[in-house]
């Protein structure tokens, strides 16, 4: 059966249409982009225990952040390996097992989430998803570059497109079925009626003779749970977040949506061109620094131009991955303490939504116009606007602080979206990019090692994002209690300063609480925790601007001698 798949098997005779070979790429991106969506599960994940608030046995965000991060690192190596395997047995047999892999990973996770084993989410949505996440990325772009020699940004850009847009599906498909399987813990009633006491750190209070955690819903977690509950204290372990049945629901879709696209690939006979097309010029191609050789995908390796763009390509996607990861948390926290009548749970949601859209459409529009202006420009754009837009944000985050305006909000708004499409559209470049200096030949395989890029990019984004954060919280914790009377600290936690530590590793403390009993006139830190990390990312776009400039034409004796004119083509 699985010698059917193999790319002998799925060529197609002359007259296939070529345009319905980009739906089944389409469809299967649009599946494996729900990666992006990721930052939906983080409330979820978090309070599994507590549901309506974190506990003190729930996973933290640093934590449950890194299953992100791991499948980002072997959809990488997934692809560096499986794009040499792609040019061998063809995109039909790579998509098939791309499938098992997605949605076995989801399956996997749920049992994970079930038993309250984060490991087996590690290994689920993690390793197993993340092997799936990279074969299914680069089994349609060598085949689509093919297809469309005439436009090959315009192709790579319909490939990937679906990539960046499958959270703008997937968001309201995973919003809708954390609150279908979503049940609310026990209720105990008003913080005020309930007897609490703090041990170890923890709140706890008696329940049929016995002591058990519990935690307190305030006016912000009632809004953010998606059934109506009532603020006071929940019993913990009593509640259900919807988590592990969204997975087991997605895993399913997933696999079945994947396998039926797959079976849709075609590739072109060797030597077949677009009817009435013709290569372009040699002094053409040379503007656009367009080849006309081709370079093995081991070659490839030995050449300063891989290593460059590997550069273009990490730091790019660095300076865009960690923001995506926190995306819904960032705009709460920067927001939610300032404008709370704008930016709650729903509006959070939908902007996860809309970095989908833009990061979609933004695949298409950047490596479509990247067919006119050239791909090194495409990146000059990308950089230098980059750039500048990531040093807007802490400005915006700074007055909104200072001055709650929706002013600022719509600066924030404006200058993410327009990031995002310059994060997406850097990855549907680059495979045009690499064929342009490479050529077609290896296209596919070239373009797999250099995704260990993103996988680089997977673990640096969200680490520089959520140590610079955690170290941001920390200081501004310390900072807030200096300033908060030690009576009403202790009267509010049922503690004193001295065990502040314990209480915020317990979760019983937070910026929030500080904030409730906090001298008049004091200043909200939580939007300002992400300004170091929007600094450092503005430097890493520096360098991968300064790489982008150093690209040149591969050295001639890096070129495969006597290739044929129909393959050159």
């Amino acid at each position: 059966m699985f010698d059917r798949l193999k790319k002998e098997h799925i060529v197609a005779e002359d007259g296939f249409n070529r345009w319905k070979v980009p739906p089944a790429s389409i469809a299967i991106h649009l599946c494996i982009g729900s990666v992006y969506a990721w930052s939906i599960f983080n409330p979820a994940l978090t309070k599994q225990f507590g549901v309506v608030a974190a506990s003190s046995g729930d996973w933290t965000l640093s934590s449950v952040v890194w299953i992100f991060s791991v499948a980002i690192v072997f959809l990488g190596l997934a692809a560096a390996f499986g794009g040499k395997w792609l040019e061998e047995v063809g995109p039909r047999m790579v998509g098939v097992v791309a499938a098992l892999c997605w949605g076995g990973g989801f399956i996997i996770g749920g049992f994970g989430i079930m038993t309250h084993q984060l490991w087996l989410v590690y290994l689920g949505y993690g390793v197993i998803g993340g092997c799936g996440l990279g074969l299914g990325y680069v089994s349609p772009v060598s085949t689509l570059i093919r297809w469309f020699p005439d436009r090959r940004g315009m192709a790579t850009g319909m490939a990937i497109m679906g990539f960046g847009g499958g959270a703008m599906i997937a968001t309201p498909i995973k919003e809708y079925l954390l609150g279908l399987f979503y049940k609310a813990p026990q209720f105990l009633g008003a913080e005020s009626a309930v007897n609490l006491v703090t041990e170890g750190g923890k709140r706890m209070a008696e329940v049929n003779g016995q002591l058990v955690e519990v935690v307190i819903a305030g006016a912000k977690q009632v809004a953010a749970a998606p059934v109506p509950l009532q603020e006071g204290v929940y019993v913990v372990g009593t509640g259900n977040t919807g988590a592990a049945g969204t997975f087991f629901t997605l895993g399913i879709a997933y696999f079945i949506v994947m396998v039926i696209a797959s079976f849709s690939y075609r590739v072109p006979r060797e030597g077949w061109l677009p009817a009435g097309w013709t290569p372009p010029t040699a002094d053409a191609a040379s503007r656009k620094m367009i080849t006309d050789n081709h370079v093995h995908i081991d070659q490839a390796l030995k050449t300063p131009q891989f290593y460059l763009l590997w550069i273009v390509l990490c730091f790019n996607v660095t300076a865009g991955i960690g923001v995506i990861g926190v995306a819904k948390t960032m705009m709460t926290e920067i927001f939610g303490t300032t404008l709370p009548l704008i930016v709650n749970s729903a509006f959070a949601a939908t902007y996860v939504f809309m970095i989908s859209v833009f990061n979609m459409v933004g695949r298409f529009f950047w490596a479509s116009m990247s067919d006119y202006i050239g791909r090194k420009n495409t990146y000059y754009c990308f950089f230098i606007l980059g750039i500048a837009l990531y040093l807007s944000i802490p400005f915006a985050a700074q007055q909104v602080s200072v001055n709650p305006a929706v002013t600022w909000l719509i600066m924030f708004y404006a200058a993410t979206m327009i990031i995002f499409t310059m994060y997406g559209g850097g990855f549907a470049t680059i495979p045009a990019y690499l064929a342009d200096i490479f050529g077609t030949k290896y296209v596919g395989g070239i373009h797999g090692r250099l995704l260990t890029a993103w996988s680089t990019a997977g673990v640096l984004g969200p680490l520089a994002i959520t140590q610079l954060r955690n170290m941001s919280v920390h200081n501004s914790i310390k900072d807030l209690a200096a300033k908060v009377d030690p009576a009403a600290f202790t009267q509010k936690f049922g503690a004193g300063l001295d065990q502040l530590d314990q209480l915020v590793a317990a979760k019983t403390v937070t910026i929030a609480q500080l904030m409730e009993i906090a001298p008049a006139g004091t200043v909200d830190p939580t939007p300002s925790l992400y300004n170091t990390t929007m600094y450092a990312m503005a430097g890493l776009l520096v360098i991968a601007l300064i790489a982008n400039f150093m690209v040149r034409p591969v050295h001639e004796k890096h070129h495969m001698d006597e290739v044929p004119e129909a393959v050159k083509a």
